[in-house]
């Protein structure tokens, strides 16, 4: 068994666990209020909510078919002319990167961190550490992780859950520009200006 085979599930694991199921235990605990905000209808923002849960699930067949039923893995259809050892160390490398700078931005939001848009409150505008480098600096480290796992693994579903998750993740930065322009005004329209949306 190859070493990826083991690190990376075991890696995902620790990443879900800390990153959304930990945090968001902390942030209730602190605040009384749970971060996860994404709803059940039809729109827009709970739709880009059902999405991560596919992209996740998608991940995790992939990697599992790879650590566990490698015999099956040519059924995802896999990329071998991207098979090099340099860039699995690579992929790691932003695994972990994405897991550290995520956990910095979340602590640096501290009771103002959700995993969606709860538009009937009004959270503080951060501006300082990471946010003074990226808009968006836990979606950007989502979107490093899973072009970390692809290229650990490049087959078409990696790449398909990359792809669609761009795309998600676009989505959903512009719905919560619009409610950050809508709650905190001109201080967020000045704020963009001096910073960019990703990096």
């Amino acid at each position: 068994m190859k070493f990826y085979q083991v690190a990376l599930p075991i890696f995902t694991v620790v990443y879900l666990l800390q990153v959304f199921l930990i945090q968001s235990y902390v942030q209730w605990k602190k605040t009384g209020v749970k971060p996860y905000v994404f709803g059940n209808t039809d729109s827009p923002h709970d739709y880009c909510g059902k999405v991560y849960k596919l992209m996740v699930l998608g991940t995790w067949v992939s990697i599992a078919v790879y650590s566990f039923f490698y015999e099956h893995y040519e059924l995802l259809q896999p990329f071998r002319y991207l098979e090099f050892d340099w860039l699995q160390h690579v992929g790691f490398g932003l695994g972990l990167t994405s897991f550290v700078w995520i956990i910095i931005a979340q602590n640096q939001m501290a009771a103002s961190w959700r995993i969606g848009i709860n538009y009937n409150e009004k959270t503080e505008l951060m501006k300082t550490g990471a946010f003074h480098i990226s808009r968006n600096p836990i979606f950007l480290g989502v979107m490093i992780s899973y072009l970390g796992t692809f290229l650990i693994i490049p087959n078409a579903l990696t790449f398909g859950v990359l792809l669609v998750t761009y795309v998600t993740l676009q989505i959903q930065v512009r719905l919560e520009e619009e409610y950050l322009t809508t709650t905190h005004g001109n201080s967020y329209v000045e704020y963009s200006k001096s910073v960019r949306r990703w990096i």
